[in-house]
């Protein structure tokens, strides 16, 4: 059996799923039941100057059958008091020594504040570790809290100095991928001198309008306000700001807890094999409940049975190597579509969208009485669309061909070597 115990700058948790900072880490009642349940930790609901929620705060956004593929909230920090969250944490703790247990923070940008905050905490919970918020999209520039912190490398790494300075325990600093290029926010993490990083925090996002009143969804009593964005339409964007941190020389060693868009074992999986050292969770628990932990700890645990990983650091970094700037992909490599026509139910989607929106490189035939659609080689690109919207497993696939035309490197071809004309061209000549 796999071995699913998860290290995070020195956090050991029975696996690698934990709760995010969110609404199911709001109680004693949630996180026991969530350790009762398999989740091997927990990030508290962020603690600070409890606030005000609104009514109502979520909005989702669907896709044909499918609900929740995104998940937006106003909703701000806890809104319980201080002293509610630090009791039932240290309860939590001394029934659970064996799972992680993480306190998310965020307070005004002085240094006196951060010490008050993270000696108390630490003082009186005997949490694992702390997760410094520097992430929510609803932080408030001017008491520099939150993304407003996030967006700032400077900021950020005077804060996580502060907390440095008085914390004994584990520090883990959550970043806001609301920026334009997420190593420079990692890199001050790391030299403000923190332990570890996590992310993606939620994206700013207005998730509709509803028609009827003419306002934002969710609205608070005809109005609306941006909010973070989350569920398993960011995961794309999560695992691109991972790459970019674990692909970077300055980041590459700097402990990752992997947010964003984590629905089942193989969403953890991905994020490992980029270089997560653990997994947080949260759309997908308020979406289908805690026991969804018991799907991801199977799956996981059978998968790495099946590759012979016998521990999470088997294979975590593994597909870190092969993500790399464009200009260094291989001009050489030539795919092109092949369709298994017996798998093929004639909804000739494949058509409509190579000739729609593609390169025009598939054809309508009749044959054996059949209308079939087949692949023009010579207009083939292999851009991989027709089988991305093919509705039947593996009847589209990408078939490797061997094509020397240009036997050159993209700077090499850039500064005028090799030449294009035996590469299948995707456009048409037309007459005047």
């Amino acid at each position: 059996m796999a071995d699913l115990t998860a290290n995070l700058a020195g956090i050991v948790s029975p696996n690698p799923f934990w709760l995010a900072s969110a609404p199911p880490t709001n109680t004693y009642g949630q996180v026991a039941r969530a350790f009762d349940n398999g989740w091997g930790g927990a990030v508290w609901k962020t603690i600070g100057q409890p606030i005000v929620n609104v009514y109502s705060r979520y909005g989702g956004l669907d896709i044909g059958t499918q609900r929740l593929m995104g998940l937006n909230n106003i909703e701000l920090i806890t809104d319980r008091p201080i002293e509610d969250n630090i009791k039932e944490m240290r309860l939590l703790k001394k029934r659970y020594p064996k799972h992680a247990l993480i306190a998310s923070l965020m307070v005004e940008s002085k240094r006196e504040a951060w010490h008050e905050i993270v000696k108390r905490t630490q003082g009186e919970t005997g949490c694992d570790g702390f997760e410094l918020n520097f992430g929510c999209p609803h932080g408030m520039s001017e008491r520099g809290m939150g993304a407003a912190v996030g967006q700032v490398p400077e900021y950020c790494a005077q804060i996580v100095e502060w907390v440095k300075e008085v914390s004994t325990i584990p520090v883990i600093v959550k970043l806001t991928p609301n920026v334009g290029d997420i190593t420079y926010p990692a890199r001050a993490a790391k030299k403000g001198g923190g332990d570890a990083i996590s992310l993606i925090n939620t994206i700013n996002s207005l998730i509709g309008v509803d028609l009827d009143r003419m306002a934002p969804r969710p609205h608070v009593n005809g109005k609306g306000s941006h909010g973070g964005y989350c569920g398993p339409a960011v995961k794309p964007i999560a695992l691109n700001m991972i790459s970019a941190i674990t692909t970077d020389p300055e980041t590459a060693m700097v402990p990752i807890s992997g947010i964003g868009g984590v629905s089942n074992w193989r969403d953890a999986a991905e994020f490992i094999a980029l270089g997560c050292d653990n997994v947080q969770v949260c759309t997908a628990v308020m979406h289908y409940g805690f026991r969804i932990v018991e799907d991801m700890i199977d799956g996981l645990s059978h998968w790495m049975d099946e590759k012979g990983y016998e521990t999470l650091s088997d294979f975590k970094g593994k597909a870190a190597p092969s993500v790399t700037k464009w200009e260094n992909l291989n001009l050489n490599h030539f795919m092109r579509a092949s369709i298994d026509h017996e798998k093929c139910v004639g909804c000739e989607l494949c058509y409509i969208a190579c000739e729609d929106g593609a390169h025009q490189a598939l054809k309508l035939v009749q044959k054996g009485g059949r209308r079939l659609v087949e692949v023009k080689e010579d207009m083939c690109v292999g851009c991989n669309l027709c089988s991305l919207v093919c509705p039947v497993p593996d009847c589209i696939s990408m078939v490797h061909v061997e094509n020397g035309a240009l036997d050159v490197t993209w700077k090499e071809f850039s500064a005028g070597k090799g030449k294009l004309a035996d590469r299948p061209q995707h456009y048409t000549d037309i007459e005047e």
